[in-house]
C-alpha cells in the first residue's frame, strides 16, 4: 500500500494505545503482519520532553520504518513545536490525536474534546503542517463529540484543506467512550466527502469484520486496537483473508507460548526488570484471556515479583494447555481487552 509517500506491507494499522503500543508491541505487531504502527501519545508539553516516560515513548531504535509518532495537546504553537521536536529525532510521520476520549485528556481540551471547536482544530492542523513541511502529518478523530454532533465530515474537510495527508476515524463519538458498538455510516460519509486516504477504526476483531468494514465504508485501510492485545497474529490473519478469502488455522499453543515469551522478554529489555515485570502482567493476561484455567493463573501470576518466576509460570500454563489441545479453537482468545487509554 502507498501511504503518505511510504510503501507499506499492507493496509493494516496498529492503533495508538497509551500503555500498550510501546516499541516492543509495535515491533511485534509489524512482525506479525501490520503495515504500520502508530506510537503512544507523546506530550506536546516541552517541559516533559526529558521525562523517562516521554523518552521511552519516543524510542524507535531498531523499529521498522516508517516511524509514526502521535502528538497530543490543545495549543497550536506547542503542538507545532512538538512536531518539529519529534521530526528532528526520527519521526517520519506526525500523527495528531483528536480521538482519545479519556477524561484526563479531554478535561484539558485535548484528544477528541477538540472536535467541539472546529476553528481551533483548523489552527492546530495548519500550525503543525507548516511546522514540518517535509514530514507528512496525519490525523485521528472520532465520529463527533456526541451522537447529536457527528461532525467528522466537517473536520475531515478542514483537515484536507489544511494539508493533512491521511485520516483515521474511530466509529464512536467522544461521549460513547468504548461503549456500545462502533458505527461505520459516518466513516463512509467521510470517505465520500474527502479524497484523503481514510483508515477505519473501531470493533474490528476478525478477518471477516475487517473485510466488511473496508467494503462498507470504502476506507483505504483498517486500524486495529484492542483486538490485537494478546492476539498480535490478528494482522496476519486479516492479511491472509483479504488476499485469499480463506481463514488461517488458529495458532498452535506452542506458538502462542513463543510469542508471549518473546514479547515479555522484549519488555524486560526495554523497561528494565522491575518495571518490565509489572508491565508484562497485563500482556500475559491478554495472551491467556479466555483459555482454560486462565483466571486462576492470572491471579497467581500477578503476585509474582521475580522475572524467573514469571517466565516459569508462563511455561507451566502453556505446558498444561499443550497437553490437552495442540491448537486453539477459533472461538478462543479472539476478543479485545480493555487498554488503559486508547487514542
Amino acid at each position: 500500500m502507498q501511504f503518505v509517500g511510504f510503501t507499506l506491507r499492507n493496509n493494516l494499522f496498529v492503533a495508538p494505545m497509551a500503555g500498550v503500543t510501546d516499541r516492543p508491541f509495535r515491533q511485534l505487531c509489524k512482525k506479525m503482519g501490520a503495515g504500520l504502527a502508530v506510537s503512544e501519545m507523546v506530550t506536546s508539553n516541552s517541559l516533559l520532553y526529558g521525562s523517562a516516560k516521554t523518552l521511552r515513548r519516543a524510542n524507535h531504535e531498531g523499529e521498522v520504518a516508517p516511524i509514526s509518532v502521535q502528538i497530543a495537546g490543545a495549543d497550536p504553537a506547542m503542538l507545532a513545536q512538538a512536531a518539529r521536536h519529534n521530526a528532528e529525532r526520527g519521526a517520519q510521520i506526525i500523527d495528531i490525536n483528536m480521538g482519545c476520549p479519556a477524561k484526563k485528556v479531554c478535561n484539558v481540551m485535548a484528544g477528541s474534546a477538540l472536535m467541539q471547536d472546529e476553528a481551533l482544530v483548523a489552527r492546530i492542523l495548519d500550525a503543525v503542517v507548516k511546522a514540518v513541511p517535509q514530514t507528512p502529518v496525519t490525523l485521528k478523530i472520532r465520529t463527533g463529540w456526541n451522537r447529536a454532533h457527528k461532525n467528522a465530515p466537517t473536520i475531515a474537510r478542514i483537515a484536507e484543506d489544511c494539508g493533512i495527508r491521511a485520516l483515521a476515524v474511530h466509529g464512536r463519538t467522544r461521549a460513547d467512550q468504548y461503549m456500545g458498538e462502533a458505527e461505520y455510516d459516518t466513516i463512509a460519509e467521510v470517505k465520500r466527502q474527502v479524497s484523503l486516504p481514510l483508515i477505519a477504526n473501531g470493533d474490528i476483531t476478525s478477518p471477516q469484520k475487517a473485510k466488511f468494514v473496508l467494503d462498507y465504508t470504502g476506507a483505504d485501510g483498517v486500524m486495529i486496537g484492542r483486538a490485537a492485545q494478546g492476539r498480535p497474529w490478528i494482522f496476519r490473519e486479516i492479511e491472509h483473508y483479504l488476499a485469499t478469502g480463506e481463514l488461517l488455522p488458529a495458532p498452535l499453543v506452542s506458538e502462542i507460548r513463543h510469542i508471549c515469551l518473546e514479547h515479555v522478554g522484549a519488555l524486560y529489555d526495554f523497561y528494565g526488570l522491575d518495571t518490565g515485570l509489572k508491565i508484562a502482567r497485563k500482556h500475559i493476561s491478554w495472551y491467556t484471556r479466555g483459555l482454560t484455567g486462565s483466571a486462576a493463573f492470572r491471579k497467581a501470576m500477578n503476585q509474582l515479583t521475580e522475572i524467573g518466576a514469571q517466565v516459569d509460570a508462563i511455561h507451566a500454563f502453556f505446558d498444561h494447555l499443550a497437553a490437552n489441545d495442540a491448537r486453539l479453537s477459533c472461538a478462543e482468545n479472539t476478543t479485545g481487552g480493555h487498554e488503559e487509554l486508547a487514542a
